[in-house]
């Protein structure tokens, strides 16, 4: 029987399995890093557009914000002109307020009654003054009364005292002005009545 040394070719073959076995480790390490490297390289990339976007993101909110500003800005500013507008409309239509109230004081002031002091804070008008007898302060407050322009006439103090030879009476009362508008209905209301 022959014998066949079999060494040399298991030798070669191990030796093959083992280069083999090193190319596969060698090239699933070089896959291994080329695939880390893409991973990295992928995450990386998807990392700096995100920050791009985000500072994108912010630079479109820092722009809004400023325009937000300047929208609040002339809101203010706006809100500034109505009030304004308004003012002026209310000096317009008061304007001839004034004139109105003194007219309408002047004709109701009776004959023997003078006055000293006007005083007007917000609708409330103080009065002082001097007349002949209480009879005709009671005059001027019925008068007062019956105007479209006062309302509530209130005797706060009368004094009778002595000037000269005559004897006098000192009063100071508060009336109320009417609500314009309603005065000016009012107005209306008897000129269509009258046409």
């Amino acid at each position: 029987m022959t014998r066949l040394n079999l060494l040399p070719w298991r030798q070669i073959n191990r030796k093959e399995q083992d280069r083999q076995l090193l190319g596969i480790a060698v090239g699933m390490a070089i896959m291994t890093v080329l695939l880390v490297y893409f991973a990295w390289s992928n995450i990386s990339h998807r990392i700096d557009n995100q920050n791009n976007r985000n500072t994108y993101l912010t630079q479109q909110i820092t722009k809004l914000d400023q325009q937000i500003a300047a929208i609040r800005e002339l809101k203010k500013q706006r809100d500034a002109l109505i009030a304004r507008m308004q003012v002026i409309q209310q000096l317009q239509a008061d304007r001839t307020e004034i004139v109105h109230v003194f007219d309408d004081l002047v004709r109701k002031l009776p004959d023997g009654v003078y006055l000293t002091k006007f005083q007007q804070t917000g609708a409330s008008i103080m009065l002082s003054g001097v007349a002949q007898s209480n009879a005709r302060v009671s005059a001027f407050m019925r008068n007062l009364d019956s105007s479209n322009w006062f309302a509530n006439p209130d005797l706060d103090v009368i004094h009778v005292t002595a000037k000269g030879n005559e004897r006098v009476s000192e009063f100071t009362l508060h009336v109320t002005e009417t609500d314009k508008s309603a005065t000016e209905k009012k107005k209306e209301k008897k000129k269509g009545a009258g046409s």
